[in-house]
C-alpha cells in the first residue's frame, strides 16, 4: 500500500541523486529543479509528495491538469505547475492561465497563440522551446538547425521571453550527445534553461548542465 512515508523516501532518494550528480559536475544542487511528472497519477499521489516537500509538478495534458490541480493549488499556494507535453493552439488560453511554465513551445503557431493568450491574460508562463534533437518524424520539436532562429523569432516578433530549451532524446540512443547538442544550442540562442533528463538519465543530463529534470515513476511508484 502506498503511504506518505513511501513518497517521502522516494523523494529523498531522488534529491540525493541530484545532489550527488551536481557535485560530480561541479555544480550547485540548487541549480537543478526537480519537476515531478504527475501525469496519470491521481491528486492523492501528488498530495503525498507535496506533504513531503515537493513543489514543482509537470503534466502532459491541459485537461488532466485542469481537473487535478486547482483544488491542490488552493491548499498548497506555492505549488508550481509545468506543462511538459504537446500543446494545441486551441488550448493556449487555458495553458497560459493554469501553468507557471510551458516546456513544449515547438512551432510558430503555438508561439503566436501563447503570445496572444498572454496579452489577454496579462501574464505569460516561463517558456522553453522544444528541440527535436534526434529529428524523429513522430516527435514534436523544432529541428536543431532551426532552433536558434526560432528562439530569436519568438523574442523579436512576438515579445516572448524564452527561458530555455527542452529535449527528449530518442529511446534507442545514448542521451549524452543529445544533451550536449541542446547545451550548445542554448548557448548560441542566449538562453540559460535546459529542461532535459528523465528517470533513466537525469544524472547524465545534470552533467551536461540541465536546469530542470523531469522525473515521474521513480517518484510516484506504481499506478495502483
Amino acid at each position: 500500500m502506498e503511504t506518505p512515508t513511501n513518497a517521502a523516501e522516494r523523494l529523498a532518494a531522488i534529491r540525493h541523486r541530484i545532489e550527488r550528480a551536481a557535485r560530480i559536475a561541479g555544480r550547485p544542487a540548487d541549480g537543478v529543479t526537480l519537476v515531478a511528472i504527475s501525469k496519470t497519477f491521481p491528486a492523492e499521489a501528488v498530495e503525498r509528495l507535496l506533504a513531503a516537500g515537493q513543489r514543482v509538478f509537470g503534466e502532459n495534458r491541459v485537461q488532466e491538469a485542469k481537473g487535478k490541480f486547482p483544488d491542490l493549488r488552493a491548499r498548497w499556494p506555492d505549488l508550481e505547475l509545468h506543462l511538459v507535453g504537446p500543446l494545441q493552439s486551441n488550448k493556449a488560453r487555458e495553458a497560459v492561465e493554469l501553468f507557471d511554465a510551458i516546456h513544449s513551445v515547438d512551432r510558430d503557431k503555438i508561439a503566436v497563440a501563447i503570445a496572444e493568450a498572454g496579452a489577454r491574460a496579462g501574464r505569460t508562463p516561463r517558456l522553453f522551446v522544444q528541440v527535436n534533437t534526434g529529428e524523429e518524424p513522430q516527435k514534436a520539436g523544432v529541428p536543431p538547425r532551426e532552433a536558434v532562429a526560432f528562439v530569436a523569432r519568438c523574442r523579436d516578433a512576438l515579445g516572448l521571453a524564452i527561458e530555455g530549451l527542452m529535449c527528449i532524446p530518442p529511446v534507442a540512443e545514448a542521451p549524452g550527445p543529445h544533451f550536449a547538442l541542446l547545451q550548445r544550442l542554448a548557448g548560441e540562442a542566449g538562453v540559460a534553461g535546459l529542461s532535459m533528463g528523465m528517470s533513466s538519465d537525469f544524472e547524465t543530463a545534470i552533467a551536461f548542465g540541465a536546469t530542470h529534470v523531469r522525473v515521474g515513476s521513480a517518484l510516484f511508484g506504481g499506478r495502483g
